[in-house]
């Protein structure tokens, strides 16, 4: 039986669940090679106070030490969100083939939405970008998650004036 998009990207939102779990933004993302699920990683930022430990870079990073090679170039990448810049970046350079993400992000979204950095001829490589996958699953988790902070906010504010 193949797998399909939907499979691979509900494992990634496993992943995000682990992140919302740690009170990180529930961002995650796996990578297959050939059918296999070889990385899994989730949102760690406000875990290491690292800018760099999105999702995405934390999965390709296991992805290259699995295959022992930066070129991860029949690979497809599924992730709860849009990818960043900088993320949209690590995927160039790694010659991902494939990238399948949920919902769009409208703040740095950088494969389609503010920008299309992955399909941009201009690189000497690009990745064949699918949007919208389980997108309001993944929508409604980080919905879900930025109202419970701004709860909390209002919460905590309203206690230091009382």
């Amino acid at each position: 039986m193949k797998k399909n998009d939907e499979f691979y990207m509900k494992l990634a939102i496993e992943e995000a669940k682990k992140a919302g779990d740690l009170g990180e933004v529930p961002i995650g993302a796996i990578i297959v090679l050939e059918g296999e699920v070889i990385a899994s990683a989730y949102n760690l930022r406000e875990t290491t106070q690292n800018a760099v430990t999105h999702a995405e870079l934390l999965a390709i990073e296991e992805a290259c030490k699995k295959v022992g090679s930066w070129r991860l170039e029949r690979a497809e990448l599924y992730v709860t969100l849009e990818p960043c810049p900088m993320c949209s970046g690590a995927i160039i350079l790694s010659r991902i083939e494939r990238v399948v993400y949920g919902a769009r992000d409208p703040k740095a979204g950088c494969a389609g939405t503010l920008m299309n950095l992955l399909e941009d001829s201009r690189f000497n490589h690009q990745s064949e970008v699918v949007a919208g996958v389980l997108e309001e699953k993944c929508g409604s988790m980080l919905t879900d998650f930025f109202r419970e902070v701004r709860r909390r906010k209002k919460e905590s504010k309203r206690r230091i004036e009382e």
